[in-house]
């Protein structure tokens, strides 16, 4: 278990899944894991459910690695501006959407770009 926030952050650089490594209270820390996501959007696995459910957390992630969205809450993947930024950045997040947005011409635009 880690609980050093530096060396949380450094095997998060190397590798997103050592978040599940982090402290609990570490993968619960907002500042912490907004860090972390910039680090490495994957890592959106291994947070809190609060966090997962944090929009501004979940930009994060998506913007670094688009599949993160698989992680989010069901309401931030029904969140068209959420959606649009994972398909921006990885048009096979595609999958990970709600079904309305799957049916949103943007979104699937988007996606196949």
């Amino acid at each position: 278990m880690i609980n050093d926030r530096k060396d949380a952050l450094e095997a998060v650089k190397k590798n997103g899944r050592a978040l599940i490594n982090a402290s609990e209270d570490l993968q619960g820390d907002r500042g912490f894991i907004l860090e972390a996501m910039n680090q490495n959007g994957q890592a959106l696995e291994y947070a809190s459910a609060t966090l997962k459910d944090d929009r501004e957390v979940v930009l994060a992630a998506v913007n670094q690695y688009g599949k993160a969205l698989k992680y989010a809450s069901a309401a931030l993947k029904a969140d068209r501006e959420v959606v649009l930024a994972a398909m921006n950045q990885n048009g096979q997040a595609f999958k990970y959407a709600s079904a309305a947005l799957k049916a949103d011409r943007e979104v699937v635009l988007a996606a196949v770009n």
